[in-house]
């Protein structure tokens, strides 16, 4: 019984360290070398999800009578505004520095996805 428990002890480690090894990262801007580099692949993250955002905000207005499209772009006004403005105090904290701009970015494509990903469930929850 003690050999089985000892053996279970050392498999276990060695098991979840190869389980990992086979993984690739798919993390957005992994192979940007610079600074420079990484600013730029971040503000074309926040671009793709951005357009993202958009398309799925043209599919729900479709969807919408004229008055719930009334109030989705005043709800999508202060969405923007919200996010914009967290999005900047979440970046002054690196105000002057040249990661500034990744760290804005990086905030925005993920506030963006995030937003799409609710929007996509209104159009979901409207389908049904």
């Amino acid at each position: 019984m003690k050999l089985a428990i000892i053996f279970l002890i050392l498999l276990v480690p060695v098991g979840a360290f190869t389980f990992g090894q086979g993984q690739k990262k798919s993390e957005p801007c992994a192979d940007a070398q610079t600074q420079a580099d990484m600013n730029t692949c971040w503000g074309k993250e926040y671009k793709a999800a951005d357009a993202t955002l958009n398309q799925v905000y043209g599919q729900l207005m479709r969807k919408l009578d004229e008055a719930d499209k009334t109030q989705l772009k005043q709800v999508e006004a202060a969405w923007l505004k919200y996010r914009d403005a967290n999005c900047e105090f979440v970046g002054d904290q690196y105000k002057g520095g040249s990661m500034r701009p990744m760290i804005v970015a990086i905030c925005l494509a993920d506030a963006t996805r995030n937003r799409t990903v609710e929007l996509r469930n209104q159009i979901k929850d409207r389908d049904q």
